[in-house]
């Protein structure tokens, strides 16, 4: 019966990986996409609508931020739809939500419509929450000892969608520019392209998910009573559980000082390297490819030899160390030289930060305990990717400078004050009960 029973459960996994995967490369691709378009939109909409540079910055920022912003409250909505209904039919409707808004972002960047571009950018974090679920799927399918391994292929999916966001937005945002010497990109090719190539794929994914994801949530409670403040208390958890408190405090300085990277260091490569749009498409697929080997290579490697706490407590600060590192290249070759110790240090710690808070919880609630690591995720780059907006005004330097010390200051908070719990940490009954 075991036999039979571990036979089934194997053949779920195998099943749920893959579509779950695409739905994480799908979010990431989503967010990588706009990263080489973001300087356009300052030359091409908020400029020429009457902005000053530093004003388009903070317009920038803002739109930036609107998306983790509504992922933060929707995410541990989802969630609990998640918990109450299963996983595969909010995966799907999220999906169709993704795709419409990059239509709706797509459509904003042709007729230049400011309110638009961030109502668009508020649907696609709504349904950007998915994130939890899909995290919630890889726990309900995954033994103890496959979960570090399943969600290091998390943080492969999402380095992939660093390799191809970026890639793609660059080269179908870029008209007239050379493929490799084999071909000039096409003339009608612009900003809003690579949104219209987006939601093709997320409405693919979406059918997919209908198709071939088997539900995975066994534990469905079609009573389960919603709370919609739920982001509010998602955080006052993080903070008060003893079990989670650590974790979650330097997870969220983690996400922090990584968006205060993401959001603006595009433009330092265009002032102080001289970056082009294909460019900065062709450097962000860089950090991604060593994402990917970081996470398919190096991450199962060390999982197999040390637990996950032990690895956050070198990772966290070698990531924020590897940031400040990123401001020291004069020119191409050494920023080339610098990055795979960035990407190496930010794949492991994506890994082990979700695994250590999934292994706090029992499977009757990965989905909540998921969703409040989500919440969480999503208000560290909301805030900071505001801040930032001020921040690169005062130079091109000051937000990876603030932002490496963000995550040094994670990295020393975990190694300070957190310790491993007695209690098994694969049980099946809940380490972590989280009140409602």
């Amino acid at each position: 019966m075991e036999k039979i029973k571990s036979a089934l459960s194997e053949r779920t996994e195998k099943r749920a990986l893959p579509i779950v995967i695409s739905t994480i490369f799908l979010d990431v691709l989503g967010v990588g996409i706009l990263g080489p378009v973001l300087p356009q939109l300052i030359f091409r909409i908020f400029e020429p609508a009457g902005y000053s540079y530093k004003s388009s910055l903070l317009m920038l920022a803002y739109l930036i931020a609107i998306y983790p912003f509504m992922q933060f409250i929707a995410t541990p909505i989802l969630g609990q739809l998640s918990d109450r209904y299963g996983r595969k039919p909010i995966l799907s409707f999220s999906l169709f939500g993704t795709a419409l808004g990059y239509v709706l972002f797509a459509i904003a960047i042709i007729t230049k419509n400011i309110p638009l571009l961030f109502i668009a950018r508020a649907m696609d974090g709504i349904t950007g929450g998915n994130i939890s679920v899909a995290r919630a799927v890889i726990a309900d399918v995954s033994s103890p000892e496959k979960r570090t391994a399943n969600f290091a292929k998390i943080g492969a999916a999402f380095g992939a969608g660093f390799v191809f966001g970026p890639y793609i937005g660059a080269r179908l945002a870029s008209p007239g520019v050379s493929f490799f010497g084999l071909f000039d990109t096409p003339h009608w090719f612009g900003p809003a392209v690579p949104f219209w190539f987006a939601a093709i794929l997320s409405t693919v994914n979406a059918f997919l998910v209908i198709g071939v994801l088997p539900e995975t949530h066994k534990h469905i409670n079609s009573q389960l009573k919603l709370a919609w403040n739920k982001s509010l208390v998602n955080i006052k958890n993080a903070v008060v559980h003893p079990a989670l408190r650590v974790i979650l405090s330097s997870e969220f300085l983690f996400w922090g000082g990584f968006t205060f990277f993401t959001t603006f260091f595009q433009i330092l490569l265009i002032q102080k390297l001289g970056f082009k749009v294909n460019n900065i498409g062709d450097y962000f697929a860089y950090i991604g490819i060593w994402i990917v080997l970081s996470q398919a290579i190096v991450t199962p490697y060390i999982a197999k030899r040390f637990s996950n706490s032990t690895v956050l407590r070198f990772s966290l600060i070698g990531n924020g160390l590897a940031l400040f590192a990123l401001i020291w290249p004069q020119n191409t070759a050494q920023l080339l030289l610098v990055t795979p110790f960035f990407a190496i240090f930010n794949g492991l710690t994506m890994a082990n930060l979700s695994a250590l808070v999934s292994s706090s919880a029992g499977k009757k609630i990965q989905g909540e305990v998921l969703g409040i690591e989500a919440s969480v995720q999503a208000l560290a780059q909301s805030i900071p990717a505001v801040v930032a907006g001020y921040t690169a005004a005062l130079g091109i330097n000051v937000p990876v400078i603030v932002g490496g010390s963000v995550v040094v200051f994670g990295g020393l908070l975990f190694n300070i004050f957190y310790r491993k719990p007695k209690h098994a940490l694969n049980q099946e009954e809940p380490a972590v009960a989280m009140g409602h």
